[in-house]
């Protein structure tokens, strides 16, 4: 992946995951950054499927599948952390923060708690330079 790469601006497709991912449809999010993963030729590529892993796991919590969130967790955020601090205007390294969080809290509360989860803590993508 070259600088240039992370310098330029999302495309569409990938700004519209991001709008669903932080209104919280993440299954939505997945199909569309799929397809925006699959026609991108270039490494920032791996940035999308981290994001679109993350918003899986995300959708793996609401359904109570505590261990598909965790795994998801592992390689979505394996995906992210070669782009932080942040690529396409995208602040990588708070979404890396914000997934942890929230994994770590998942975890520490175990299947049985998920429904205690404080909701509030489920990441939102954060823009800049766009």
């Amino acid at each position: 992946m070259t600088k240039d790469e992370c310098a330029e601006l999302p495309p569409p497709l990938v700004l519209q995951g991001i709008e669903q991912f932080n209104r919280g449809e993440f299954f939505e999010q997945h199909e569309t950054l799929e397809t925006a993963w699959r026609i991108e030729p270039l490494p920032v590529r791996e940035l999308y499927q981290g994001i679109l892993q993350v918003g899986v796991a995300c959708y793996q919590i609401k359904r109570g599948n505590l261990p598909g969130a965790l795994k998801l967790f592992e390689r979505g955020l394996r995906r992210l952390y070669r782009f932080a601090p942040g690529c396409r205007g995208i602040d990588v390294a708070r979404l890396i923060a914000d997934a942890e969080r929230l994994r770590g809290e998942a975890a520490r509360l175990g299947p049985e708690r998920l429904r205690d989860l404080d909701w509030t803590l489920f990441p939102k993508i954060v823009l800049r330079d766009v």
